[in-house]
């Protein structure tokens, strides 16, 4: 793995460095990650063979770093082709995906405080070394989708603490009403070197 264990570990220094306080400095950590993945190239699906074959699921999630004081967590997720996640939210959580390898797709959502309902804000398309984030707080969700038909995705999720419990979102058959649905993140296997 030598040139790409090197990258994992300067992407993990870096978000580590620039996690400090309660809402980090996020474009400047998206700068100095991308700058890794631009100047090193795109991490190969096979520098991290334990992730070529994405769970049943369709994505799978492995631990890079974890920190408690500030809380943050660090992880490396697969994405199957054309896998796409359910809308979805942070438990509170600010934090920063950065594309690996191959392309995703973001699609962003606010959540009305008062009525709970959602409404797309935009959508962001990331290739390798491109970046999106969010601040902490109850009122973003996304959904994410590996544009590939063929290939994995690989992406880098930094957070504001353990991603342990989190919602997703389905709507239900009232136009513009969403049912919230408990959720339980899952790590696929022990930490990543």
């Amino acid at each position: 793995m030598g040139k790409h264990s090197h990258t994992l570990k300067a992407l993990r220094e870096i978000a580590l460095t620039y996690s400090i306080g309660s809402q980090p400095d996020l474009p400047a950590m998206a700068r100095e990650l991308g700058a890794v993945i631009h100047r090193n190239g795109p991490m190969p699906v096979s520098a991290l063979s334990r992730l070529r074959k994405p769970q049943p699921t369709g994505l799978t999630r492995w631990l890079l770093a974890e920190r408690s004081k500030p809380g943050i967590s660090i992880l490396v997720m697969a994405w199957a082709p054309n896998h796409h996640t359910p809308v979805h939210d942070h438990g509170g959580l600010w934090g920063l995906e950065l594309a690996l390898h191959g392309a995703l797709e973001v699609q962003s959502y606010a959540r009305d405080p008062v009525t709970e309902n959602l409404s797309a804000t935009g959508r962001d398309w990331l290739g390798p070394g491109d970046a999106s984030w969010f601040e902490g707080g109850q009122s973003h969700a996304h959904r994410c989708r590996n544009l590939s038909r063929h290939e994995t995705a690989l992406t880098l999720h930094v957070y504001g603490g353990n991603l342990a419990e989190y919602f997703t979102y389905e709507r239900t058959g009232q136009a513009d009403r969403w049912e919230a649905r408990p959720q339980r993140a899952v790590i696929a296997g022990p930490r990543l070197a």
